[in-house]
């Protein structure tokens, strides 16, 4: 058996986000993004919750969008220059989820910051007998 590890959510409806990346049409078996900027990720996506905070409902929406975006770059379906604009959809999440302001500012800090390790090759695949 091979799986990955590290997974502590999974969607259960698709999820629609509007994305400030346009002129990329990319489809995954979870992730789609349209050249119009529109997000779609489907239902069964798994992902880690908000890395370096802790999970609450003012964060959840924000980190499947920001995971989903950060797995194309790191599948080099999009460049490492969209970061930004991965950064810029979890704090915009954020705020609209009603996030505390100096929250939000912490959780902007983390990801320009540290970002940069959530860019780093796919997990790994384990086997199990």
């Amino acid at each position: 058996m091979k799986y990955k590890a590290g997974y502590k959510y999974q969607l259960v409806e698709d999820e629609w986000f509007f994305t400030r990346i346009f002129g990329h049409t990319i489809k995954t078996d979870y992730i789609e993004l349209h050249s119009m900027g529109t997000l779609i990720i489907r239902k069964g996506y798994a992902w880690d919750g908000a890395t370096g905070a802790v999970d609450t409902n003012t964060i959840l929406r924000g980190s499947v969008g920001h995971d989903a975006l950060y797995q194309l770059i790191r599948m080099g379906l999009l460049s490492r220059g969209h970061k930004k604009e991965a950064d810029d959809l979890l704090e915009l999440c954020c705020i609209e989820d009603g996030m505390w302001g100096p929250r939000v500012k912490l959780v902007r800090a983390g990801v320009d910051k540290m970002g940069f390790i959530g860019l780093r090759d796919e997990r790994m695949i384990l086997e199990a007998p």
